[in-house]
């Protein structure tokens, strides 16, 4: 009897922990650094165990990841596809406002061509994809490879989600209590004003124009996918990672939760950092305990009004700060003057933060907000 599609997956899959066998990995991630990062730390993992790693994103994003452990800089190779040619050469979602994501979906969906190309002539054992290249898996079919489905998302949230969206989910209170197919106990659902914000993605309602709705492209990445790797472990989640096996009916793998490396004591990569070097000039001038840290990620796009409460609380706090808000031309203004009065004390960083060297001077840092 033929084996099956998902023994093999599973047996690629356990060849990928044998340090004798060594395996050629693609990895496509979706174009946003809350997705590229963990990516890249799963290709580190990869990379440490001799696996030889295929990195595929656009130019500007290969451009700005972190720099590789010189170990294993040789087993990573930074593929670059085709730019996006969108305004202002935007390639992430950092790049844009939430409103505009659509057309980087677009642009992104418009990488299959020179996507497929790659993996052709590249062979690779294995892809693993992310569920917004939902179309990955038609291509790895044609091509004979297997793909994993790598989410970043715990095995809670995907099991929350569900493997297809199911017709009583029509209204936002039906997202503020665990759903239906959930056997056991579990507070995991939606607050009501999260659901306010998320409504027409998580009801599949959500339709911009030329754009494939989310819901569309993260249901048809699960039943494509062979295999599912998961950010989350056994001791975590025991009953998650069962349950969302048996929804999906194919192996669901944990590979832990992936924390980024600590940052390298690379002392010419700093010398040539200004922007750091005047932040650790910063940081060593403060006392210990005393500098608020604020970083609510490069997706969080604040309201005008809670924008203002932040900055009068920090303000009125008087307390040294840190706050990493990515700024964007069309977002929310600080509150007048505040920058003029808290300039001996603050730093407001509103370019890609350093977030790991800065969380190495944890004596010096009262809270951490993400």
């Amino acid at each position: 009897m033929a084996a099956s599609a998902s023994d093999h997956s599973l047996a690629v899959a356990g060849r990928l922990g044998n340090n004798d066998v060594k395996l050629h990995i693609a990895m496509f991630p979706w174009l946003a650094f809350g997705h590229i990062l963990p990516f890249l730390e799963l290709a580190k993992l990869f990379a440490q165990k001799g696996h030889q790693i295929s990195f595929i994103s656009t130019p500007k994003n290969i451009h700005r990841l972190p720099k590789l452990p010189p170990n294993l800089s040789p087993l990573i190779k930074l593929v670059k596809l085709p730019s996006l040619n969108l305004p202002n050469d935007a390639e992430s979602t950092s790049d844009l406002t939430r409103e505009k994501v659509p057309t980087l979906k677009k642009a992104h969906d418009g990488l299959q061509d020179s996507l497929s190309n790659f993996l052709r002539s590249s062979k690779p054992d294995w892809l693993l994809f992310d569920f917004m290249s939902y179309w990955v898996t038609d291509i790895a079919r044609d091509l004979g490879i297997p793909n994993a489905y790598f989410s970043i998302f715990n095995a809670a949230c995907l099991g929350y989600v569900g493997a297809e969206f199911p017709d009583y989910r029509t209204e936002p209170d039906d997202f503020v209590r665990p759903p239906r197919w959930v056997p056991f106990r579990s507070t995991v659902a939606y607050r009501k004003y999260e659901v306010s914000r998320l409504f027409k993605e998580l009801s599949g309602t959500q339709d911009g124009e030329d754009d494939v709705p989310l819901l569309y492209r993260f249901f048809k990445a699960l039943r494509g996918c062979q295999v599912v790797a998961v950010r989350s472990c056994w001791e975590l989640e025991t009953e998650w990672l069962n349950l969302l096996s048996d929804l999906l009916g194919k192996p669901v793998l944990p590979i832990g939760q992936l924390p980024p490396a600590p940052p390298s004591n690379d002392n010419e990569e700093d010398e040539n950092d200004e922007s750091w070097r005047s932040t650790k000039r910063w940081l060593d001038l403060q006392p210990k305990r005393s500098v608020v840290y604020l970083a609510f990620g490069s997706e969080a796009v604040p309201s005008q009004d809670e924008l203002t409460e932040i900055a009068l609380g920090l303000d009125l706090s008087g307390f040294p700060f840190f706050w990493a808000l990515r700024a964007r031309s069309d977002s929310a203004e600080l509150p007048a003057g505040f920058q003029d009065r808290t300039r001996e004390r603050g730093i407001v960083c509103t370019s890609w933060a350093p977030q790991l060297k800065i969380l190495d001077f944890v004596p010096k840092l009262t809270l951490h907000k993400h």
